[in-house]
């Protein structure tokens, strides 16, 4: 069994999904009193965050970075980054480490891509729905139509995300907005919708739609077991 090194923190709700689906993962896998092998090291995110909205990437880069060249110093086989919005850094990232790095896009958008599903909806933070890092990422290599909410609505998800769900708060007022916004996103050809936030699996599972939704954070974190298991039963 590879050793897994996950970067977290961002936020801590949701490194700790992470953590759980791997294990359980991994049980299903091995069976018995398996677990998996893993490092993490959790960054500080309101650091992380104060950097993402001041702009100031090129400082969260180097955050990523040092997080893990860390984690392949401790014995990591391979990088995890446990959020969408700082895969911006993956090259950076990847380019600084001797292992690989699992990116959270391609993990999501080979399921996506072998359910044969064409044009999706994103959701996720303002810097995940408008920039090209993450949404090019699915048009460029995987052939994928993405649409995303319209300006007022990605201000509301966005907001939900940092004042809400990065908290642990989860408002039944705010699920009932986020389905709205999926309708409208249904109403523009989505075939179905891309979680593209690891916190918003807190607030929206599949039992909630009656279209496709693709958790990033378990798709991630199962890409994770079956690298570090490979052929292994």
């Amino acid at each position: 069994m590879k050793t897994i090194g996950l970067i977290g923190g961002m936020s801590w709700e949701s490194s700790m999904l992470y953590y759980q689906i791997i294990n359980e993962r991994v049980k299903e896998r091995k069976g018995g009193h398996h677990s998996a092998k893993s490092l993490m090291y959790s960054v500080d995110f309101q650091e992380v965050k104060d950097l993402q909205h001041q702009g100031k990437w090129a400082e969260a880069a180097k955050v990523m970075i040092e997080s893990a060249q860390k984690l392949e110093a401790g014995g990591a086989d391979v990088i995890v980054i446990c959020t969408n919005t700082m895969h911006k850094m993956a090259p950076e990232v990847m380019n600084s480490v001797s292992i690989p790095l699992l990116h959270i896009a391609d993990a999501t958008a080979n399921k996506i891509v072998s359910d044969k599903i064409k044009k999706v909806g994103l959701l996720g933070t303002a810097f995940t729905m408008e920039q090209e890092f993450y949404k090019g990422r699915l048009i460029n290599q995987f052939g994928l139509e993405v649409v995303v909410p319209d300006e007022a609505d990605r201000a509301v998800v966005h907001d939900i995300i940092y004042h809400e769900l990065c908290l642990g708060i989860i408002n039944e007022h705010s699920k009932k907005r986020y389905l709205d916004i999926i309708d409208s996103l249904i109403r523009n050809g989505a075939e179905a919708v891309i979680l593209g936030c690891t916190e918003i699996t807190l607030l929206i599972s599949q039992e909630d739609c009656n279209i496709p939704i693709y958790d990033t954070t378990r798709l991630h974190a199962e890409a994770a077991v079956d690298f570090a298991l490979g052929d292994e039963e």
